[in-house]
């Protein structure tokens, strides 16, 4: 994953960075740099591409430092584009009585616009420049993807909120939000760890992470106080809270307590993000924690205790680690083309995944533990057979990025696809995934979850005005029940 010193996470400080408005840049030539400028990022530019932010201007020095912030901010949609200030009348949600009124999802007023929300989504697909780390050829690519038909509906628009809003602490990691039902959901804002509840549509902090936090469980040696955490990546299993840390932190909480039963660095290396976390069962039933980092280290812990169980090391950074459905298998992403699948209790490679271009940084099983989705920056997810890993047995395309979020529904019915900003794709994996639906939004995709029932999926969007929680719920077709009444 490429490095880079993360200033402040918090949208909301924006102006504090930046003296001027987006609106301003007229002449971008004419830009001058504002005086005393803060700390700098610093990543990997030797591609040619620009990053997973749209791109709108053309290369000056001056932009080459805006654009370092535009990857912490994710191109805010409201003081880029459309220039308008939100009023504090404004209704912030929308209902799905709403929507079907014309009402924009996202709450975006197109009528007061000099153009169209189709004139824009066709300048945003040819302006939008995908963030690569490798530079290679593509020419086949498309040809080894599945021609699929995306008119379909599976999931209906069900409500929007802004009164919680994701916020991202990397901008290759979108694993930020978490459905434990479908009512209740986990995102990271800024320095918290959100709950909204979509029954009573309130949103309440469950973890600050911007002060000191001191872990409650004793006699354990591995931790220590951890203070000011931006949150790189989280996931909520088996009542169980993990985010990992942009400096290789690791907090763990029991959501049916008090304050946070184990936190610590688990890495010595500065530059060690944990870029990935889970939380799954090992084939004993015993509880367990993954981290993956940017040491190239995956890390088991037990979950009762937080011991350390295992270390195991490989020969790049670690972008992506889950686990299978029976605690057996370990699907490893990184820097590299090719993914491992690795034994989950001794670490030891017994597979490779060849087939993608570019680094991989997202995965998800199907709960029959037989099919692994991996997402990659070369813009398409490859699914596998783990009985024959000779080579892919799909393709799925994204229609402008790369792929950052995967989920498969609980009963294997649909994958779940997130690109870096604006599509979520869902495909019908009983169709062999040639059917799906595209939800075409405007805004950072923060990550996607369905509900442990299938009836919910949520999605994050990341944007200092837009950014939101929308909310579809499944749609059922009872043709017998429908056919008596």
């Amino acid at each position: 994953m490429d490095q880079f010193n993360n200033v402040d996470l918090e949208f909301a400080n924006f102006e504090d960075y930046v003296e001027f408005e987006f609106s301003d840049f007229e002449d971008e030539e004419q830009q001058t740099v504002p005086e005393n400028p803060p700390r700098r990022n610093t990543y990997n530019t030797d591609s040619d591409s620009d990053s997973d932010c749209e791109d709108d201007f053309q290369t000056v020095p001056f932009l080459h430092y805006f654009r370092l912030f535009r990857l912490i901010f994710h191109c805010s949609i409201q003081s880029f584009h459309f220039g308008l200030e939100e009023q504090s009348n404004v209704k912030t949600d929308t209902s799905a009585f709403e929507a079907r009124n014309g009402k924009d999802i996202q709450g975006i007023p197109w009528e007061k616009l000099n153009y169209s929300r189709d004139e824009y989504r066709e300048t945003r697909l040819k302006q939008y420049k995908n963030y690569e780390c490798l530079t290679r050829s593509r020419e086949d690519l498309d040809k080894e993807c599945l021609e699929v038909e995306k008119g379909n509906s599976f999931y209906d628009f069900q409500f929007n909120t802004r009164l919680v809003k994701s916020t991202i602490a990397h901008f290759q990691l979108r694993n930020l939000l978490w459905a434990t039902s479908k009512h209740d959901v986990y995102l990271m804002q800024n320095y918290s760890v959100m709950h909204w509840s979509s029954l009573l549509q309130r949103g309440k902090e469950v973890l600050n992470v911007a002060k000191p936090v001191i872990p409650t469980l004793k006699h354990c040696g591995l931790a220590h106080p951890v203070s000011r955490v931006q949150i790189s990546t989280m996931a909520v299993k088996e009542n169980l809270m993990v985010a990992g840390g942009f400096h290789g932190e690791l907090l763990c909480k029991n959501l049916n307590h008090s304050g946070v039963a184990f936190c610590s660095k688990i890495t010595t290396d500065d530059s060690a993000i944990t870029n990935a976390v889970d939380v799954f069962r090992n084939p004993s039933g015993s509880l367990r924690v993954i981290a993956a980092n940017n040491d190239s280290q995956v890390r088991v812990f037990d979950a009762e205790n937080f011991a350390s169980l295992g270390c195991f090391k490989y020969d790049w950074s670690v972008n992506n680690a889950s686990v299978s459905p029976d605690g057996k298998l370990l699907a490893v992403l990184g820097d590299s083309t090719e993914g491992l699948i690795a034994d989950a209790n001794t670490g030891k490679v017994t597979g490779n995944l060849k087939g993608h271009l570019d680094y991989s940084f997202s995965s998800a099983w199907h709960p029959n533990g037989q099919i692994l989705a991996t997402g990659n920056q070369d813009t398409t997810c490859r699914l596998w057979d783990i009985r024959n890993l000779s080579e892919s047995i799909a393709v799925l395309k994204g229609r402008m990025g790369a792929i950052r979020s995967l989920k498969f529904t609980s009963d294997g019915k649909f994958l779940a696809m997130a690109e870096p900003a604006d599509f979520v794709h869902i495909f019908d994996s009983h169709s062999g995934y040639v059917q799906s639906q595209e939800i075409d939004i405007f805004g950072e995709i923060a990550g996607l979850s369905f509900s442990p029932d299938t009836e919910a999926l949520f999605v994050g969007v990341a944007d200092r005005t837009y950014g939101s929680l929308l909310e579809f719920t499944r749609k059922h077709y009872y043709q017998y029940l429908d056919s008596m009444i």
